[in-house]
């Protein structure tokens, strides 16, 4: 990952200067991520429900079980995607330079850096430029099948009226778990769920339920999967 970064840098550095060139970054961000995954010896196979289009804004909502996770979803996506991420991460050398550019850092125990969050979005939610936020915030314990989602993403859907996209993410944390003694090549599955429309609704009203809704999704589907719950269990 470092290596590659380090080849491409070039490129990455003038596509991040201008932000009208967003959409040429995001293609070398692509290929970063498949050198990463493929590399690992990872292969993906996705299933979508519901496919993309493109030019069109969508909020990304994985469950959030690796550091892989972010990578999966920019190898899969041809549309452009901002993640809203933590700001400890512009500590890690040569990567953190690039992460600040093209990431809405988040500060997650300041107000004010969550109301920045929602300028930025308006900003760059602009000519097919999508957003992802992992809902639950951070990577829960690997015994816990789903943490209980943050209204983040939901709150940003409703005021930008962009559908929601569940993703259920099955194999990462089997293949690339956080305990460095654990993990082995494999096939990551992905699955792409019908989208939840955020038209005509409002946070007041309908910010729990849609919510609510995406997290029973995930659930139901990781709950529903062998080889996932399999694992989960085994760490109990």
């Amino acid at each position: 990952m470092f290596a590659s970064i380090l080849i491409l840098s070039p490129f990455l550095l003038i596509f991040t200067i201008n932000p009208s060139q967003y959409h040429n970054f995001w293609k070398i961000a692509r290929i970063i991520a498949k050198i990463l995954i493929y590399g690992m010896g990872f292969r993906l196979d996705f299933k979508e429900n519901q496919k993309i289009e493109a030019d069109k804004s969508y909020m990304f909502c994985p469950n959030h079980t690796s550091l892989l996770d972010p990578f999966v979803l920019i190898a899969l996506s041809k549309n452009p995607i901002v993640f809203v991420g933590k700001k400890e991460l512009v500590k890690i050398p040569v990567f953190g330079f690039f992460y600040k550019k093209v990431v809405i850092m988040v500060d997650r125990s300041s107000l004010e850096s969550r109301k920045r969050v929602f300028k930025m979005a308006k900003e760059r939610l602009q000519n097919g430029v999508s957003m992802a936020i992992f809902p639950e915030g951070l990577v829960p314990e690997e015994n816990v099948v789903l943490a209980p989602f943050k209204k983040g993403a939901f709150s940003l859907a409703i005021e930008f009226e962009i559908p929601i996209v569940p993703q259920t993410y099955y194999d990462c944390k089997r293949f690339f778990s956080w305990d460095i003694f654990k993990g082995r090549p494999g096939i990551l599955r992905v699955k792409q769920h019908e989208f939840i429309t955020t038209k005509n609704k409002t946070i007041k009203e309908d910010l729990l339920d849609i919510k609510e809704e995406t997290f029973a999704i995930l659930k139901n589907d990781l709950e529903n999967d062998f080889e996932y719950m399999k694992d989960t269990n085994r760490k109990k």
